[in-house]
């Protein structure tokens, strides 16, 4: 069995609920503030370790109370963190995230530490055939290329969620197997001369699609669903943990579409999020 390490972010998310999301120009009124743990990079790490993955996490946080906070996190959820900066003089990342009564989301990033994660082949020592790099666009696009091109070399499998979608140069893109990319970026993907090893493409509710290969979403009744933060995130840490697994295309898949559909049952990206 391989392991998973995810290259990412990690962000302390900053969530109130709306009637509705604003028009532009427009004020509307939140519903409480809650302080939660988000960013890509950990909710995939987090979902991942909760699929049964042995997971560790390079990244950065800054040296400030909520940095300690999500480290200690992420330790108490199986995650190794010694791949984890801790940079003074930097914040750790934010997100500030609006959720309507329908359970969409709007979000907006403020990076942080995230934009200081060096681009260091170094970080994905160790990995190994069987191994598989899980990667997202929170963190600088050199870093990435880096950790993706290391890692391939090292025979580890890279598994590349697009989000939110930047432009990779050609052969980063070529590397990923699969890049996991949901209607939207598969269709500004589409428009660029990159072409992945295999390309995953999510419908939401509606199921996914491999390489041309589709399976049905897990149903989920409507007034379950509170919230659709983090359900990519989800799906990717599950399918990273099925394929580190030894799993097929059709068990990854399914164990990834069942993971993104209990993580709309529950209120912020991760699983007891407060922090």
């Amino acid at each position: 069995m391989g392991r998973v390490l995810v290259l990412g972010s990690l962000n302390i998310d900053l969530v109130t609920r709306v009637e509705r999301h604003p028009r532009p120009g427009e004020t509307v009124l939140g519903e409480g503030l809650r302080r939660l743990a988000g960013g890509k990079g950990a909710n995939q790490a987090v979902a991942a370790a909760a699929a049964g993955a042995d997971v560790a996490m390079v990244g950065a946080v800054g040296d400030d109370a909520g940095g300690a906070a999500y480290l200690e996190r992420l330790r108490a959820r199986g995650v190794d963190v010694s791949g984890i900066r801790v940079l003074s003089g930097e914040p750790t990342g934010h997100a500030l995230i609006t959720v309507d009564d329908a359970g969409e989301n709007a979000i907006t990033v403020i990076p942080g530490a995230n934009a200081q994660v060096a681009a260091d082949p170094g970080i994905v020592a160790g990995l190994a055939r069987g191994d598989v790099l899980l990667c997202q666009l929170e963190v600088p696009l050199r870093t990435v290329a880096v950790a993706a091109r290391a890692a391939h070399s090292a025979g580890a499998r890279v598994v590349l969620n697009i989000a939110p979608y930047a432009a990779l140069p050609p052969d980063v893109v070529a590397l990923a197997d699969p890049l996991v990319a949901n209607e939207h970026e598969a269709a500004l993907l589409a428009d660029s001369e990159a072409v992945p090893a295999s390309l995953l493409v999510t419908f939401g509710a509606a199921g996914a699609s491999w390489d041309g290969v589709s399976a049905p979403g897990t149903a989920v009744p409507a007034d379950a669903v509170l919230d659709t933060t983090g359900a990519g995130d989800a799906f990717c840490g599950a399918l990273a943990a099925a394929l580190a697994a030894g799993a097929d295309r059709g068990e990854a898949l399914e164990a990834a579409l069942a993971a993104g559909a209990e993580a709309v049952t529950h209120a912020g990206a991760q699983v007891d999020p407060e922090l």
